[in-house]
């Protein structure tokens, strides 16, 4: 490990050289790269000069002790001692975490997906909730969210939304989210006042660029019909809206949300892109090991991840056994205590299985 971190800081070094030569000023691209390169590398750097202060802390407390004969300053030096061990072991493992091999799809948007699923309008009043709670935390991390299409029922419930969250790295803290979430409560619709369960789907796609995945125009299928629901008259009166077909998948994919058709094109042709993608990265993820594989997970979306209890106040997320009494906190968008224990969990399976495999 620590050969590697050596390397790194010498790399960290020859990029700042590079930065500073006028010559790799003048080529943006390169340029651009060598700074990405430097910012995925400086919280490495950081933690390792701290680690290495940490250890030389260490020696001088264990010198002190070796040639200290007062005791006020040998108990000094105890102290010191034990707090610089302490920030050893603390640096080790945060090193050990940083040199975890990086997801390359955490910087990117992403697509979201919410369907309502078992329970009928009490289902569909619960997707349009989960779709509120990440507006809200794409919110407060500064996001931007984009409608794409929307299917509600007559009670303000979402049979079906999809939409997108632009910001940097949205997919390394939204992944989590994928699979069932399941909520117990009485329903508006309940006269009885008993508790139901139902369920809705969240899929979380990372946006794919053209270079990722490449679309045969021949494969597309594109109708076009007049877009119904909100959007002010010229929505309702031309023929805006857009429904792709992937022929070869199957995949379809309606978007109403624009007034232009060729607005309307684009998107969907960004979400067939991101489903694409996705199905590419499920590939891969079955083919690994089980061993490999976090109990956290990222995408199988028949998997129930997480129970919301109205009644109680409470959430639990079944993968990693965590219960939050913060109910309300949570629907309005707090979502941090849940996503850092998901991330946590995953950092510790991955650890794990890098040192079962050494």
């Amino acid at each position: 490990m620590f050969d590697k971190l050596d390397g790194i800081l010498e790399r960290f070094d020859e990029i700042l050289e590079m930065l500073n030569d006028p010559s790799v000023a003048n080529d943006q691209n390169n340029f651009r790269k060598l700074m990405k390169e430097q910012s995925d590398l400086a919280p490495i750097v950081e933690a390792y000069k701290t680690y290495k202060q940490a250890k030389q802390d260490v020696e001088d407390s264990l010198l002190i002790l070796e040639e200290e004969n007062d005791e006020d300053m040998r108990e000094l030096a105890k102290e010191e001692l034990n707090e610089a061990k302490a920030k050893v072991e603390e640096m080790e493992q945060q090193l050990k975490i940083l040199l975890l091999p990086k997801d390359e799809n955490d910087d990117k948007n992403v697509v979201v997906e919410i369907r309502g699923g078992a329970g009928g309008d009490e289902a569909a009043l619960f997707a349009a909730e989960l779709y509120r709670m990440y507006c809200m935390y794409a919110e407060k991390n500064r996001w931007k969210t984009e409608m794409i299409s929307l299917n509600e029922n007559g009670l303000g419930g979402f049979k079906e939304v999809v939409f997108m969250i632009n910001g940097q790295g949205a997919y390394s803290k939204l992944k989590y989210e994928s699979g069932v979430h399941r909520v117990q409560r009485i329903p508006v619709t309940e006269s009885g006042g008993r508790i139901h369960t139902s369920t809705a789907t969240v899929a979380i796609m990372p946006e794919a660029e053209e270079v990722d995945v490449e679309i045969d125009m021949n494969d597309c299928k594109f109708d076009v019909f007049r877009a119904s629901g909100n959007g002010g008259q010229c929505v309702n009166t031309t023929d805006s809206a857009v429904r792709l077909t992937h022929i070869p998948t199957g995949i379809v994919i309606s978007c109403q949300d624009e007034k232009s058709q060729l607005k309307n094109k684009d998107k969907a042709l960004k979400v067939l892109r991101a489903r694409l993608y996705e199905l590419e990265l499920q590939k891969k993820q079955d083919a690994e090991s089980a061993a490999r594989r976090s109990q956290v997970g990222t995408g199988d979306r028949s998997e129930k991840i997480r129970t919301y209890n109205f009644p109680q106040g409470r959430v639990t997320d079944h993968r990693i056994k965590f219960t939050s009494h913060r109910l309300d906190e949570i629907m309005n968008g707090n979502l941090d205590e849940i996503i850092d224990n998901c991330i946590a969990a995953d950092q510790a399976a991955k650890l794990s299985n890098m040192e079962n495999e050494g």
